[in-house]
C-alpha cells in the first residue's frame, strides 16, 4: 500500500521547522534567526528533483534561512508566512495540474493536517504529536533535521525506481 502510493507522487511539499530542521528556533542578541539544515536532507532533495519530482516548501514562519536554503537547493515553490497550507496545497495542485494522489506532504504538527489528509502519501516523523502520526501513511524513522527529509526522498525514489539511477554516479 505505502509502495503504490509512493509510485504516483510528482509533488512532495516539505513544512519547515520540524521537519527540515529540529523545530528548534534560534535567536541571536539582536533578533535574528537562525536554522539547522541537514546536508543529507539537501542532497536527498537534489536527487529526487532529478528524478523528476516537484519540491515544495510551505511553512508558516517567515525567515530569510528558509529563503536561502530554498535557492541553494533549486526548490522553485517556496510559501512562507502561510496560514492555510492546504489552501496553498491546494493552490499548487491546481497550477501544476496534478491530481491530489500524486501529492505528498511531509508535517510534523497538527496545523499540517489538514493538507496530509487531502494527499496521496502523508509522511511524519517520531516527535510529531500522536494525532499527526497517527493519520500520516508513513513516519520516518529519522527526526526532523536529522535526515527524516532524505528518508522520504529515498522512499520515493525506491518505490519510483529511480534511487539506484540517482546513485550510480557516485557508485562508479
Amino acid at each position: 500500500m505505502l509502495t503504490s502510493r509512493a509510485k504516483l507522487i510528482r509533488l512532495i511539499a516539505f513544512d519547515v521547522d520540524g521537519i527540515m530542521t529540529d523545530g528548534g528556533l534560534y535567536y541571536s542578541d539582536s533578533g535574528e534567526e537562525f536554522k539547522r539544515f541537514n546536508s543529507q536532507d539537501g542532497h536527498g532533495l537534489k536527487m529526487l528533483r532529478a528524478s523528476g519530482v516537484e519540491i515544495a516548501l510551505i511553512t508558516g514562519r517567515t525567515s530569510r534561512c528558509v529563503a536561502a536554503r530554498a535557492e541553494n537547493l533549486g526548490i522553485a515553490h517556496v510559501y512562507q508566512g502561510v496560514e492555510n497550507k492546504l489552501e496553498v496545497m491546494v493552490g499548487l495542485l491546481d497550477k501544476l495540474k496534478l491530481p491530489r494522489d500524486a501529492a505528498a506532504y511531509m508535517g510534523d504538527d497538527v496545523v499540517d493536517l489538514p493538507a496530509m489528509l487531502r494527499v496521496g502519501l502523508a509522511i511524519s516523523v517520531p516527535d510529531a504529536p500522536q494525532v499527526v502520526r497517527d493519520r500520516a501513511h508513513y513516519v520516518t524513522r529519522r527526526d526532523g533535521g536529522q535526515g527524516a527529509v532524505r528518508e522520504a526522498c529515498e522512499l520515493l525514489m525506491s518505490a519510483q525506481g529511480t534511487l539506484d539511477t540517482q546513485l550510480a554516479p557516485y557508485l562508479a
